[in-house]
């Protein structure tokens, strides 16, 4: 009985870890507030589905075709005198910080895991820079498995509980 209540929440997990609109969250709450399914099977189904979408993702960024080619080429210079170019140049510094932040596990990691467990930064977000940085796709699918399972069981135990 349990195995397609299973299935169930992996593929809505995965669905919902690509699409924004199909909310994980509301899942967990209505499973758990009517009892229809075992709300921490689904809990775990959807943290486990979440991952496997959240890396797909990861994965697509870092394997994307040129990108090998894309990382050794400079950026065209621009006019600072400009609000475009500033802004431009703002742009850059932040996403070579954010890249770095990423690559580095003393940061890398808890952001992963703030972003899977609270939700801020969002976890979309989080899988796409995660890819673009040097970050290893283990460390990443474990921090967000930890996250994410902690969420959706204590969403799911606290509501199941009423």
């Amino acid at each position: 009985m349990w195995v397609w209540q299973l299935v169930l929440a992996v593929g809505f997990g995965i669905g919902s870890a690509v699409v924004p609109v199909m909310n994980a969250e509301a899942y967990v709450l209505a499973v758990a507030a009517t009892h229809a399914l075992n709300p921490v099977v689904a809990a775990a189904g959807i943290s486990v589905g979440q991952t496997i979408g959240k890396v797909a993702m990861f994965l697509a960024v870092r394997y994307r075709p040129g990108y090998a080619a894309r990382k050794t080429k400079e950026p065209k210079p621009v006019d600072l005198d400009t609000r475009r170019g500033r802004f431009i140049q703002w742009n850059r510094d932040l996403s070579k910080r954010l890249l770095d932040a990423m690559s580095d596990s003393r940061w890398g990691i808890p952001v992963t895991l703030l972003s899977a467990f609270v939700g801020v930064p969002p976890l979309y977000g989080v899988a796409l820079i995660g890819g673009a940085s040097r970050m290893k796709t283990a460390v990443f699918a474990l921090s967000v498995l930890a996250g994410r399972g902690a969420r959706f069981i204590l969403l799911a135990l606290g509501v199941s509980s009423f």
